[in-house]
């Protein structure tokens, strides 16, 4: 549902400086309780006795589907029974109190009938089981509002999440600070180019934030913005890598400065910058397979383990991340395979494209990261040809199969793959009309909205009608990685938010709320175990400090969260259009609660 345009008499558009106190009132009306999963009302409200549940009906929106044939609507069906789905009774409804048993009151017709006395202990005794089992259900409901007595897994499997235990991947660092409002912390200018220019990476340390600029990479104070250190490069940044290992990460830039009006140059160089003294540690660039003595491009890289990896057109290359020593570089083998890309963090998994143009093939290759050798290999699906890689550990794979995702998210299926033997361990089919990860097509480790943690996938729905008068909202949900089945998590983002995940914080899911026009965004925690809601931070309504986190595309946009700083940047940006606007837009905007 289209949003409508804010109310008329809103106060002059003022310029976007200095951090500004919050009003009186706060930062406008708070965001009602999410409602109960299980019973549909407002968290807190004391539940009613039990009751025999109504016949079974559809959950509401957002939940996820198990792969399969799917019926026609918006609305999935109701849980099924079987692995994977919750063994409890429908909607929440508890389980009625045993009851002993009361012999019949035989008359007429034979036996002997009870005393008026004998009648009335039994009833008491009844009426006494009935009490003490309604309030443990109680006493176990008001201690757990989701409906789910502690203990429970409340995720129909028993591969862990909800329990006492808490969640697979433990506890996670980021805490909610005394006072969650945040101000402005600084803003940083828009640079001025003459044509469309990669701005790709942003990184946060204790000390500085760090961002790609103008044929550079510039440190800035966490706190104040003021530039720290500023490493000059010979050309532009083209991509840069999300990891971060002993506080180094990686770059690929152009080898020279860019000259109208052609104003490009070739991706051919890959460098490692120490993010605390803005130290370009090594450059180093490789010879095509196919070219003679021309270098190889490069399109993104990654690090995986202790292994710098870039990847493009021309095949990857590899090299140490401490000493920058050559491990492997483009090559072609006999099946005509080549590296197209790489996904990172712990481990190191390779996008291989084998084979000729009209019957090419792709593999998903777990590498030893010092050789290049795989140690397992999984083949896609046939006409697949790009793929997003998840995670690498776990091994999840995202792609579009026979283009029948068909609303350019790049994303009909995931694959859940064991990276040790190279099997599918299952594929979980996601209907692109209800849920809104993307992966760009442009790379393999650019898949955006969808996190991996808790042996779960987490994945946010596509925006529907809320329940106010007006905007939408979504919600996150999860699926089991080893079954594939839709579990019961669904963290909701509330009247005319929009929620996604950015990234784990040990067992927690930290997402990103994007907010309505008259609100700021929100930073939020969600448990892994119970799915329940932390805000960690919310950004100030006024006006412009809303139109300037609105002026970057948000599902897009590089969103870095870190010990209640919130920075959010561009990573591409072209030259000022002709057309005039009041809205000044920002390389980066860092918000902060403390």
């Amino acid at each position: 549902m289209t949003q409508p345009p804010p109310p008329p008499n809103q106060p002059p558009s003022g310029g976007f400086g200095a951090p500004q106190d919050p009003p009186p009132q706060g930062f406008g009306a708070p965001t009602p309780p999410p409602q109960d999963p299980a019973y549909g009302y407002p968290q807190g409200q004391p539940p009613q006795p039990p009751q025999t549940p109504p016949p079974a009906q559809p959950p509401g929106y957002g939940y996820p589907q198990a792969p399969g044939p799917q019926a026609p609507g918006p609305y999935p069906p109701a849980p099924q029974s079987g692995p994977g789905y919750p063994q409890q009774p429908a909607y929440g409804y508890p389980t009625a109190p045993m009851q002993h048993p009361v012999p019949p009151q035989q008359g007429a017709g034979g036996g002997r009938k009870l005393s008026t006395q004998m009648q009335i202990i039994i009833a008491a005794v009844v009426a006494v089981v009935l009490i003490v089992g309604v309030g443990i259900w109680y006493a176990s409901s008001k201690d757990d509002p989701a409906g789910e007595a502690k203990g429970s897994t409340g995720t129909g499997d028993t591969t862990g999440g909800k329990g006492s235990g808490g969640a697979p991947g433990g506890s996670g660092k980021e805490k909610a600070p005394g006072n969650t409002k945040a101000k402005v912390a600084f803003q940083l200018p828009l640079p001025k180019v003459t044509d469309i220019t990669n701005v790709a990476g942003s990184w946060a340390t204790d000390k500085a934030y760090v961002k790609t600029g103008i044929e550079s990479v510039v440190g800035y104070d966490i706190a104040k913005g003021t530039p720290l250190w500023t490493t000059a490069l010979p050309g532009q940044v083209c991509a840069a890598s999300r990891h971060v290992k002993d506080n180094k990460t990686a770059i690929v830039f152009e080898a020279a400065k860019r000259v109208p009006p052609k104003n490009f140059q070739p991706c051919t160089e890959v460098g490692v910058i120490d993010l605390a003294t803005g130290k370009l540690l090594w450059r180093k660039s490789v010879t095509s397979p196919d070219s003679g003595d021309e270098k190889a491009g490069f399109d993104e890289v990654t690090i995986g383990a202790t292994t710098v990896a870039a990847g493009g057109l021309d095949g990857g290359a590899a090299w140490d991340l401490a000493t920058g020593k050559e491990l492997w570089k483009p090559q072609v083998d006999a099946e005509e395979c080549e590296d197209r890309g790489y996904g990172g963090g712990e481990a190191l998994v390779a996008a291989r494209l084998c084979g000729s143009i009209d019957n090419g093939y792709l593999l998903i290759q777990n590498l030893d990261p010092k050789t290049g050798a795989p140690l397992s290999s999984f083949k896609m699906p046939a006409g697949v040809e790009d793929a997003g890689i998840v995670s690498t550990k776990p091994l999840v794979v995202a792609a579009d199969v026979g283009d029948t995702a068909g609303d350019g998210s790049g994303i009909s299926d995931f694959f859940s793959i064991d990276e040790k033997t190279g099997k599918l361990k299952v594929k979980i089919a996601a209907d692109a009309e209800r849920y809104a990860a993307e992966c760009d097509s442009t790379g393999v480790e650019v898949c955006h909205r969808v996190v991996v943690g808790n042996n779960r996938l987490y994945l946010p729905t596509e925006d529907h009608e809320g329940g106010g008068e007006y905007g939408d909202t979504n919600e996150i949900v999860s699926f089991d990685l080893t079954t594939g089945k839709p579990t019961t998590d669904k963290a909701d983002a509330g009247d005319r938010y929009s929620m996604f995940p950015l990234r784990m914080d040990g067992g927690n899911i930290i997402a990103y709320k994007k907010p309505p026009y008259d609100k700021g965004g929100q930073v939020v925690s969600i448990d892994g175990a119970t799915f329940k809601q932390t805000v960690l931070l919310e950004n100030p309504s006024d006006k412009s400090v809303r139109d300037a986190e609105s002026s970057f595309v948000l599902d897009s946009a590089e969103i870095v969260y870190t010990n209640g700083r919130l920075f959010i940047a561009d990573d591409l940006f072209d030259a000022p259009s002709g057309s005039s606007t009041d809205r000044k837009e920002y390389l980066a905007i860092s918000f902060s609660t403390s």
